[in-house]
This record gives C-alpha cells, structure tokens and sequence, in this order.
C-alpha cells in the first residue's frame, strides 16, 4: 500500500476545520471520510499482486553502443489493471523505458488474461555486468488517495564488453602481416625465417636466397622463399592491480590494456599464432587458453568483459610462478601493466630473470598525455613547477624504461590512443625479424 500527496493535502485542510468548528466529532468525521477514502481507493484499485513479469532482449552490448530490453507485464488476475511502472536499473546502465512516461515510469493497462510490453532502451557508460534491480509497480485508485503498491524482482543481466575502439586499426594491421608472409605485393619483398618453398630468381631478389642446390638441377636459378614463423604462443598477461586503477584522461588503465590485448589478439590469431589470456593480480581473475582462430575474439571478450581493478599491489612473483607453470616451451609474454617505479622495481625486477631466461618479455603501458602538456606549460609560477614536476615523472620512466632494456625486454609505451597500434606493430617487427 501507498498514500499519495493528495490524502496528505487533504489531511492538512482537515487539521484547518477543527479551528472553526472545535470538537472531537469534528475530528472524527473528518478521519473517517478520509479512512473511508483510502479504504475505497485500495478496494478499487488493480490488483498488482496478480501481475508477472518476464523479460526477453539483449544480453551483450559493447560499451557506448545501445541495447534493447523487453519487460513482458501479464495479468493473471481477473479485474483490469492501470498503474505506473518503473523497472530500476543501476545508474549506470541509463535505463530509459520507450513510449510514454516521464522518464523513469510508464503507464501500463493490463486488462485480464493479457500481457503488455514496455521496452526499455539503455546505453551503458561502465563495463561488466549490469543487473535489473526490481520492478515497482503503483495502481492508484479512482480517488486518488491510496495506491496498490508492489515492488518484485524480473531478474535479468546485461554484459557490456569493451568498447575495443582499436577495431579500426586491424585492417591496415592485417596488410601489413600479408606483406610479411608475401601474400600482398609490396615495394619490399617479405622475408622470414621459416622455408616456404621455391621458385624462380627475378631480378631484385637477394643472391644470399639462391639454392644453388636446387639450382644445378634444374636449368634456372632457384632462390628459397621464407615466411615469417608460424605456431608461435603469444601469451597476454593484464595486470588487473591498483595501478589499473588509474585513470588516464577518462579512461581506465584497465580498459586501455584491454582494447591493446584484443588487438594484438586478433592479429596474432590471424597470423596463425597461438594466443592465450591471463589476467591477474593477486589470484587469476580471468584466463583463456587453447582457444581457436573463430572463437579467441569472442573468449576474450566475455571473459575480460566483468574484469574490475582490484585496490591491492600485484603479486609479481605469483604471476611470474603461474606463468611458467602454464607455459612450457618458449613464448612471446606481452605484460600489460603500469610503469610504475616502486611496483616494477619492489615486485617485478627481482623475478625478471627468471621470465625472461624462458619467455621473450615484452612490457606495455600506457602514458598520460597530461603530463606531456604539463612539461611544455610556462605560462606562470605554478606552470613552470608542474613542468619541472613532469619532466621528473618523464625521466624516471626514461630511466626505467632502460632498465628494462637491459634485461632484454621489449617495452611498448604510448598515450591511450597509440598504445594498441604501437603493440601491434611492435608485434609485427618482432616477426618480420625472426625473434619469436
């Protein structure tokens, strides 16, 4: 049951009557109409206790695009039903129902034995999963004194995956490997280190290739043909810790690792490595491994889609640990974390030999163009400080950066719109030149 502001308004000039007309019966009479009122309204009103709902719809949305939800109302009851309607989301799922309503409710009319749809459009501003919360249902009777109430749960969940807004990079990503593997012609000639096959010499072709073997049976010259390698492990390790966290500009750090992995992913997949995922902190938050060419895409994203950063330091040496037992033989380890001084120096240094030993390493992290901007400001006292401050911050990553270096680790490191590209290609340089 609810009372509306119209009972209370009515309350309000009733406690008026008794001032002109000062007596108990006054009082009495004036409670009584309104109780009769309430009463009538509540026995008139639909009955909303006999109503169910379902839902059907969307169940994936990538982040920024628009999903689709139905809420299916039935009235298993046998009087009509006209009430207000409101199917709560969290906040950041933008809910909005379609048709008519105020924004936040809808009018429904149910009459016996049918059901009615209200369709509910959202546009998700966070990643993971997102949850109806419940359905509140409000019939209010013909006085408008008192309303039928009910609040029941439709269960429902909407994955919003990443965005993966380096999508857009993969075509130009995907000529260059055909370029590698010589399936697209090309100014340069494409080598590698795996044999292809052979073929005839043209001019422009490096005499080093010519099989003289192969040559002196046949009355041409013969040059071998080389590809890049093949059935290679790229193994993607996010590190989902504190430094995630972050926020650089408004993006998380997380996400930005997440939208270079599926990048990478996808290409390594189509050039027919095989790509495996680890995300981790201080336990495995999400793994994928033995997945296929068609199904690596769809796999990593449901599994990083519900991922969050966790406010605790990254246990590197129980990643390290996890990593080896998982990975046998040599592979490409692509570690997506934050170049920050005291985690890389306190968590990652002491057990990079023991990766790196096995594993070719390659680090990305993502840089805040903030800081570039403040390095360059001299507009005032404070500007010149906070340069001085940037230029700080710039040369410890520089320093860092070449300590690194020197255990043999690549290190990728741009803004948020050129890391995945720039780990691309650093992907594709490491196969051009034989090293994986």
């Amino acid at each position: 049951m609810a009372l509306t502001g119209r009972l209370g308004l009515l309350a309000l000039l009733g406690a008026v009557v008794p001032i002109f007309l000062p007596s108990w019966w006054t009082m009495l009479a004036i409670w009584g109409v309104l109780l009769l009122g309430v009463l009538l309204d509540l026995a008139l009103a639909g009955n909303v206790r006999a109503l169910r709902f379902h839902r059907t719809g969307d169940t994936n949305v990538r982040l920024g695009q628009t999903a689709h939800v139905a809420l299916i109302v039935e009235n298993l009851g046998d009087r009509k039903v006209k009430a207000r309607l409101r199917d709560v989301w969290p906040p950041s799922a933008n809910a909005t129902p379609d048709g008519s309503g105020d924004g936040r409710t809808v009018t429904i009319n149910v009459p016996p034995g049918e059901r009615r749809r209200v369709d509910m459009t959202l546009v998700p501003s966070r990643r993971g999963d997102r949850k109806a919360v419940t359905v509140t249902v409000r019939s209010v009777g013909p006085l408008g004194l008192a309303a039928r109430q009910l609040s029941r749960a439709a269960p429902w969940t909407l994955r919003v995956l990443p965005a993966f807004p380096s999508r857009r990079h993969l075509p130009a990503k995907l000529a260059r490997l055909r370029e590698l593997t010589g399936q697209h012609v090309a100014l340069i000639r494409g080598q590698g280190t795996e044999f292809d096959s052979l073929r005839e010499y043209v001019d422009g072709d490096d005499v080093r290739s010519i099989d003289w073997r192969a040559t002196a049976r046949r009355a041409d010259v013969v040059v071998r043909t080389w590809r890049p390698e093949r059935d290679r492990r790229i193994y993607l390790v996010l590190d989902t810790g504190r430094t995630s966290a972050g926020r650089v500009g408004d993006i998380p750090r997380l996400d930005c690792s997440m939208d270079a992995a599926l990048l990478l992913g996808a290409l390594a997949s189509r050039a027919g490595d095989r790509v495996d995922l680890l995300a981790y902190d201080r336990r495995v938050r999400a793994r994928v491994e033995g997945a296929s060419r068609t199904d690596l895409l769809p796999a990593m994203v449901q599994a990083l889609a519900p991922i969050e950063p966790e406010l605790i330091e990254c246990d590197a040496a129980g990643m390290v640990s996890t990593l080896m037992s998982r990975v046998r033989q040599r592979c490409l380890v692509v570690l997506l974390t934050e170049l920050n001084t005291a985690a890389i120096e306190e968590g990652l240094l002491p057990v990079l030999p023991q990766l790196t030993a096995r594993h070719l390493l390659m680090i990305a992290s993502v840089s805040d163009p903030r800081v570039d901007e403040m390095a360059a400001a001299r507009g005032d006292l404070a500007a010149v400080y906070d340069a001085a401050a940037a230029e700080r911050a710039r040369a410890e990553r520089r320093r860092l950066t070449a300590e690194l270096r020197k255990y043999g680790v690549e290190v990728v490191d741009a803004p948020p719109d050129e890391l995945a590209p720039a780990l691309a290609d650093a992907y594709l340089a490491l196969k051009a030149g034989g090293r994986l």
